[in-house]
């Protein structure tokens, strides 16, 4: 994973992606683009900005495992040589 310069996609995402990006021109930018100018956003975005989503994807999922990791170590943890300690008093 390390080295990679940009985020890549499926053919089926990518599709989608420049259907959805035309789309948005119309309806918002109240003009067409055509499939290659799309495309060029497409891949402009997905180079210059999908790192930082990726960036904070990875971060977010670093936190929940991180929040899991905490919460496993008070149902994993067990005694040890509990046979001489007594209820309520310590070793």
């Amino acid at each position: 994973m390390r080295g990679k310069t940009h985020i890549k996609i499926s053919d089926e995402a990518r599709k989608l992606a420049i259907a959805s990006i035309r789309r948005y021109f119309e309806e918002n930018m109240e003009e067409e683009i055509g499939d290659l100018k799309a495309e060029l956003l497409l891949d402009f975005v997905l180079a210059e900005i999908g790192p930082t989503i990726y960036n904070q994807a990875v971060t977010d999922a670093k936190d929940v495992i991180d929040e899991a990791t905490i919460d496993m170590t008070g149902v994993l943890d067990r005694a040890e040589f509990p046979y001489w300690v007594k209820p309520g008093k310590a070793r």
